[in-house]
């Protein structure tokens, strides 16, 4: 706030101004008044003391003449108030109408009377502690001839002189005291005329500077101040004008921000994260405590930070690929840096935008292992056929034997070549979202499936002589499914369980209920799986002994289409193995 207001300054001018004009004219007066009355004054002193010189011109022509003049002096002074005295030219007084001569000291040193006996006239004021008063004293010279035979002093006392003087003061006195009210009213009357209508603007402004854009002013002086009011008015006029627009253009960004799917990170040049929109927060698990941080402490991304830092350099737009792990899942983003720059170097901004291309990256790399992998599966028993057709057609059809065992071969490549294109055609279907929408989910019950499935395989198991038993519980046990897929995932492992358990061996289907999840459990005795391959064996084309595989006729997608669909009934399936011992599968399903 400022020390003095405008209103304050007006009335101090004002009131200054008056009292130092009355101020300055009283003083001139009494100057003046003062002056002129020592002048008069001493014009009539001077007269007397010419006077008296005539008077004793006679008297001072030698000692005896010289003895008389203080009789004759008391006698001359007894018709006036005035205090006169005779010098002579060495300073020792002859005669004094009010005191006696012999008694007073040498006056020489007076300036008057020093005055007077070098030829001039003298003048001087003295306090008289005799009296209490100021007397005036006026000195002339006694010629005689060329020679200064002494002097003649006239004094008066200043009483009347300093009485006007005294009653002049007091009068001027109150009339600056009374014309200062006076200019304190006028100050207060004017000041208010001209820092009303500027204290009605300050109000005005201070609101539109708080906000309230609708404060109009209505000043009506004629001048600039009312041409400045009507300005302010245009100004809060357009600048609401600006803001509903700024403000509309605002919210249909931050709409556009926080409902876009990208990650958008604002930072400042030392790549201190300042703001993020809703994804990013969402995404990068960034808190309002985190803003100001470095991005190090936020993402905690080193390429991230040396991109940035490029940025800012280069003063450039830049686009990397940035791999991170985010609570423990791989993600891939498409990054997008851009500089914002004002004049001011140091405000500089870095806008990132993040494109989460996690799911496109693994769908790329998923299609590309697809295609090898079902390109080698399939080029695999092509090159049989092709290299036993190639021998037969060298003349190998002469010989019995061989064209019956080479036709049988190409016989079974080409069959384990046809469950390989109808697995890839399943895998296609399950994939396809209008397939999966075609296929209807009902209540089902468990225990009819596993002894369709058992009743399936009976004959395969019969040839390696594998009992398999059925654990089910004889009230019905309900889940929301497709019968003919879960009857595909129980003929797929029990198929598997079959093909990897020696002969003799036993495989257990069973099902029951814990909690509000059905239990799937389908469990042999066969080789078992190492420890190592148990987390890959769901992956599309995973063998965990290749060999034994492709001579047990496996494709290497059947447990990835199990667990497909089990995922797809919101189940879920787990493995556990021991080498040598057996293998078991557990399925849970929701109830119906």
């Amino acid at each position: 706030m400022f020390k003095r207001g405008i209103k304050s300054r007006l009335i101090v001018t004002y009131l200054v101004l008056i009292l130092l004009t009355m101020s300055l004219l009283s003083s001139y007066l009494l100057w003046f008044f003062y002056q002129n009355n020592l002048d008069m004054l001493t014009s009539s002193l001077l007269t007397n003391a010419r006077v008296t010189e005539q008077f004793l011109e006679d008297y001072m022509k030698g000692p005896k003449e010289k003895s008389g003049i203080d009789q004759r002096l008391k006698e001359l002074a007894t018709k006036s108030d005035l205090r006169i005295t005779v010098i002579d030219n060495n300073g020792t007084v002859l005669a004094d109408s009010w005191e006696n001569p012999t008694l007073m000291e040498n006056h020489l040193e007076r300036p008057e009377v020093s005055a007077a006996l070098s030829g001039e006239v003298g003048k001087s004021i003295r306090y008289s502690t005799t009296i209490n008063q100021n007397m005036l004293y006026a000195s002339i010279p006694i010629w005689h001839g060329s020679e200064v035979l002494g002097t003649v002093r006239i004094a008066s006392t200043l009483a009347t002189v300093d009485a006007g003087f005294n009653s002049i003061k007091s009068t001027l006195l109150a009339t600056i005291f009374l014309t200062s009210l006076l200019a304190i009213a006028l100050s207060l009357r004017l000041a208010h005329k001209y820092t009303a209508p500027l204290e009605e603007i300050t109000t005005a402004a201070r609101e539109i500077g708080d906000g309230n854009l609708d404060r109009r002013l209505y000043v009506r002086t004629g001048d600039e101040l009312e041409l400045l009011a009507h300005t302010l008015n245009h100004l809060a006029s357009n600048l609401d004008d600006k803001i509903n627009e700024t403000t509309a253009e605002a919210q249909k960004l931050t709409l556009i921000l926080e409902h876009m799917d990208n990650s958008v990170i604002l930072l400042d040049r030392y790549g201190r994260v300042l703001t993020a929109n809703k994804t990013a927060r969402d995404i990068f698990d960034i808190h309002d405590s985190m803003m100001n941080q470095h991005n190090m402490q936020v993402i905690g991304n080193s390429q991230l930070d040396r991109s940035i830092h490029q940025t800012v350099i280069n003063d450039q737009s830049m686009q990397i690929q940035l791999k991170t792990k985010i609570h423990g899942n791989k993600r891939v983003f498409q990054v997008f840096l851009a500089p914002i720059t004002t004049k001011e170097k140091d405000n500089t901004r870095i806008l990132s935008v993040f494109h989460d291309i996690t799911t496109l990256q693994d769908l790329h790399e998923r299609q590309a292992d697809f295609v090898a992998n079902a390109s080698h599966e399939l080029a695999t028993p092509l090159t049989a056929i092709k290299g036993f057709a190639e021998t037969l057609l060298d003349g190998a059809m002469e010989d019995s034997a061989l064209r019956t065992k080479f036709i049988n071969i190409i016989h079974s490549e080409a069959e384990r070549m046809q469950r390989l294109i109808n697995e890839l055609l399943q895998l296609a279907k399950l994939n396809s979202q209008e397939y999966r929408q075609q296929i209807k989910l009902e209540p089902t019950d468990l225990t009819p499936l596993l002894h369709k499935a058992q009743q399936y395989l009976i004959a395969h198991a019969d040839e390696k002589n594998i009992t398999i038993t059925i654990d089910a519980p004889s009230e019905p046990l309900i889940v929301m499914a497709n019968p003919d897929w879960l009857k595909q995932i129980l003929i797929n492992l029990l198929d598997n369980s079959i093909k990897y358990t020696l002969a003799t061996g036993l495989i257990v289907l069973q099902c029951y209920q814990e909690d509000k999840e059905a239990i799937l459990i389908v469990k042999d005795s066969g080789i078992g799986i190492p420890s190592a391959d148990l987390p890959l064996i769901f992956d599309r084309f995973y063998r965990v002994d290749k060999a034994r595989t492709r001579s047990a006729g496996g494709t290497g997608l059947g447990l990835s289409i199990v667990k497909f669909i089990i995922e797809m009934h919101g189940g879920q399936i787990s493995v556990q193995s021991t080498v040598n011992k057996g293998t078991t599968f557990t399925i849970k399903l929701p109830l119906a």
